[in-house]
């Protein structure tokens, strides 16, 4: 069965006060991400009505990429921070391109 195409959606929610630190570690990640072998799109967003809640829209060419791009060391050194910076989990939502 050959690669699908990937989507995901990240729902990113700052720690009150820490929503600018958020914001500047969030686009520290774009650039080597949107490098990186297989990232179609890798778009951030912010709430328009509550500026602590980003959103990350990315698509990547396959399943297999993405976990490739959750290992990589600029993701996994958000991801240590998450604790300080983050007001509750990850929300994260994978879907598959129908057409």
């Amino acid at each position: 069965m050959p690669n699908k195409q990937v989507t995901l959606i990240a729902k990113i929610t700052a720690k009150p006060g820490k929503e600018d630190q958020v914001k500047k570690e969030l686009l520290a990640v774009i650039d080597p991400t949107r490098s990186e072998a297989g990232c179609i799109s890798y778009n951030l967003h912010q709430d328009a009505d509550n500026n602590a809640v980003f959103m990350f829209y990315e698509n990547w060419s396959s399943k297999e990429i993405l976990e490739q791009h959750l290992q990589t060391p600029h993701l996994q050194g958000l991801l240590a921070k998450a604790d300080e910076l983050f007001a509750e989990p990850l929300e994260v939502k994978f879907y598959e391109i129908l057409a």
